[in-house]
């Protein structure tokens, strides 16, 4: 595998060597050692825990409180970064070293406008005054792709699309000229099409002779911008190497596992992860009909939907959708953001009316009943959302989640325990997650609860709302495989929502295609992959990234 040469050396703006952080007796990172230069990027990999972040974050001096940060070398540029003062760190931030987070409504300040978010660093590092500063800002914005740059300039953060607000965090980041740029899952979560858009981007700033250091869960995309990949597991390095051996010629199992473990066009039909299957069994038990139901399971007819705007008008945000789920099967709603896919989610759960249309459940009215008359059948449709840490009550232990979810089909306080731990165990944990409040449980861990209490009331309709965006590749397979499990013992049908193209080709047996409010395409879902009919499909589908190896195309 490919190690760092002297030559790199001798020309890095970064160089680290043997980087150690601990926190207390924990070891997070373990003898680390890379160099950026001009123009290449470094790429760290792994899941959650690995060490990757917190690498990125001893560049910043952020490493965070409780730690400890020793190095045989820590420096960039002309700065020793293991002996900088509280003073120093505030002058080399921003103006040296820039750094991209991954979540740009939460990163930027939602009470300034984007002209200020950016200004701030050229105000802090060049002393500008107010006009040249705003001037300078309308040509940053629009380097990085945003169009009628003064007018968003004097808008907030949540007045902006996801890739917008992206684009003005990356702004931001290089306002004052760094040379170098950190970059901590710039990708995650954001739709195929600006997903690309970003990825270009960073690109440009690459070929400019930015240094990028790439922290990513995403081989895809780390293998479209990276010079080098560092995998990391338990803050040790398992492997280093190019992205061509790293893709193409893994030497380490681990590597192997998390190449494994990528949803594509040819993991259909196959385990991602190498956990054994789950065993289900339906918590729910019902006379059975004397003739099973046929047709869909879930049938939504002409919906429309519009919310109002300002000065009375109204923004129509659904157009005439219709889709049907069958039985026991997965249809995969995908589009970019505003496209209107969880807005026909939250009808079709009976949470948001639709102006007109319908939806059918199970051959019967549900979208068009009175809540109270839905309120006995909301058992046989449950959802799993985006974040469960946004969803729990963050005060209620994983008893108290499950508890009340089986409190309502009727379980008797004295069995709920015993059917808690029964549904842990369904989703691969135990009677020792009780007791943990959901800050206590890895990502993982937390989406595993959030199925198990979707399965409490024994649902034949489970809507899975972005259900793995913010997980490791590793993880996100864990959960694939679960789902797949679940469909193939229970019968249960999942309408899957998704912005991620790879896994909706691997979990989907149909799909639709949303664009402004339309559904522009439907069908089989390797149909609609490998023929696409409109030209949105198309572009859509062109804008996945790829992993760079003959075998995991996706």
């Amino acid at each position: 595998m490919t190690t760092t040469t002297s030559a790199a050396a001798a020309d890095a703006l970064v160089s680290v060597r043997d980087l150690t952080i601990t926190f207390g007796s924990h070891i997070a990172v373990s003898e680390l050692s890379f160099d950026l230069t001009p123009g290449r990027c470094v790429a760290l990999v792994g899941e959650s825990g690995s060490g990757k972040s917190v690498s990125a974050r001893a560049l910043l001096g952020l490493v965070g409180p409780g730690s400890r940060v020793d190095a045989a070398e820590l420096r960039l540029g002309t700065h020793d970064l293991r002996a900088l003062t509280a003073a120093q760190w505030r002058n080399v931030r921003g103006r040296e070293v820039g750094l991209v987070l991954q979540d740009a409504l939460v990163s930027l300040d939602p009470l300034n406008t984007i002209g200020s978010e950016v200004a701030e660093s050229l105000r802090l590092h060049t002393g500008l005054a107010k006009k040249p500063a705003a001037e300078i800002v309308h040509g940053l914005l629009s380097r990085v792709g945003i169009r009628d740059p003064e007018e968003r300039a004097a808008q907030y953060p949540h007045q902006l699309s996801g890739g917008l607000r992206q684009r003005a965090l990356i702004a931001s980041a290089v306002a004052a000229g760094p040379r170098v740029l950190i970059a901590d899952e710039p990708t995650t979560a954001l739709d195929v099409t600006v997903q690309a858009q970003v990825l270009e981007l960073l690109a440009e700033l690459k070929r400019e002779g930015t240094a990028l250091l790439l922290v990513s869960h995403d081989l895809a995309v780390v293998s479209e911008l990276a010079d080098e990949i560092i995998v990391l597991r338990a803050g040790a390095v398992i492997e280093r190497g190019t992205p061509a051996e790293i893709l193409h010629n893994p030497q380490a199992d681990y590597t192997k596992q998390l190449l494994d473990a990528v949803p594509s066009a040819h993991t259909r039909g196959e385990r991602l992860s190498p956990l054994p299957p789950a065993v289900f069994t339906r918590q729910r038990t019902e006379t059975p009909a004397a003739e099973p139901k046929t047709g869909p399971i879930l049938e939504a007819r002409n919906l429309v939907k519009s919310y109002p705007v300002a000065r009375g008008r109204r923004t129509t945000v659904l157009h005439d959708v219709s889709f049907t789920l069958e039985r026991g099967k997965t249809l995969g709603i995908v589009g970019e953001s505003g496209s209107g896919k969880s807005t026909a989610a939250a009808i079709a759960l009976g949470l948001t009316p639709a102006d007109s249309g319908e939806v059918v459940l199970d051959g019967e009215a549900w979208s068009t009943l009175r809540e109270k008359d839905r309120r006995a059948r909301r058992r046989s449709i449950q959802t799993i959302s985006q974040d469960p840490l946004g969803s729990f009550d963050p005060r209620s232990n994983v008893r108290t989640l499950l508890g009340e979810a089986l409190g309502t089909v009727g379980v008797p306080r004295g069995e709920r325990d015993d059917q808690a731990v029964a549904l842990l165990e369904q989703v691969g944990l135990s009677a020792v997650h009780l007791g943990r409040h959901p800050l206590e449980l890895s990502g993982g861990q937390r989406q595993r609860i959030a199925i198990a209490q979707a399965l409490s009331t024994g649902p034949d309709v489970i809507v899975c709302d972005e259900p793995v965006s913010a997980l490791d590749v590793s993880i996100q397979a864990q959960v694939l495989d679960l789902l797949r499990d679940l469909q193939e013992q229970l019968h249960v049908s999942l309408l899957f929502i998704s912005h991620d193209l790879g896994v909706v080709r691997h979990v989907a047996h149909d799909v639709a295609v949303m664009q402004h409010g339309r559904i522009v395409e439907f069908g089989e879902t390797g149909t609609v992959f490998d023929a696409p009919q409109h030209p949105y499909t198309r572009d859509l589908i062109a804008a996945i990234p790829t992993i760079s190896s003959p075998s995991l195309t996706i």
